[in-house]
């Protein structure tokens, strides 16, 4: 048996209490700032960069969700070659326009951009339901996006 006195046992158990604290807070900063594989992090849409997004993953061919509320920029990564939707997700559609342009017409290469990411039948059906004329967002359920339009579903987790 080791003999160490009352004060030094107190100190090592401080000391790796602290190392523990130490490698969880670096095991937690390591992670990446975003989960890779699904929309949740960028559903609320906004400046998301889909472009380089859908580049990352067209390179990695990992699977990547559509999961939850995905509006706005977010629904761009239906782009992903490798992506499935969950049928419990709502996707909501609107013109390629940011909150401060919502009285304009969208820029032709913004929602040409948009549209372009996503399939043929989804977008001729934005197009001529004028889904895509303005800010008002059009809800599509991910049930109809696999059922109507012919992505995939998701893998259950």
């Amino acid at each position: 048996m080791f003999n160490i006195p009352s004060a030094g046992f107190t100190s090592l158990i401080k000391a790796a209490g602290l190392l523990a604290c130490m490698v969880t807070v670096t095991s937690l900063s390591a992670a990446p700032a975003l989960a890779d594989g699904s929309s949740r992090p960028y559903g609320g849409g906004g400046r998301i960069n889909a472009p380089d997004i859908v580049k990352k993953y067209n390179q990695s061919k990992e699977l990547f969700r559509i999961e939850g509320s995905c509006q706005s920029s977010c629904t761009m990564l239906l782009a992903i070659r490798n992506v499935c939707v969950d049928p419990s997700a709502t996707l909501r559609f609107h013109a390629a326009l940011l909150p401060s342009e919502q009285n304009q017409k969208p820029d032709p290469r913004r929602q040409a951009q948009m549209l372009n990411s996503y399939n043929s039948r989804l977008r001729s059906y934005l197009v001529s339901n004028h889904h895509v004329d303005s800010f008002a967002f059009h809800d599509i359920s991910g049930r109809d996006i696999i059922q109507k339009f012919g992505y995939r579903a998701c893998p259950n987790s």
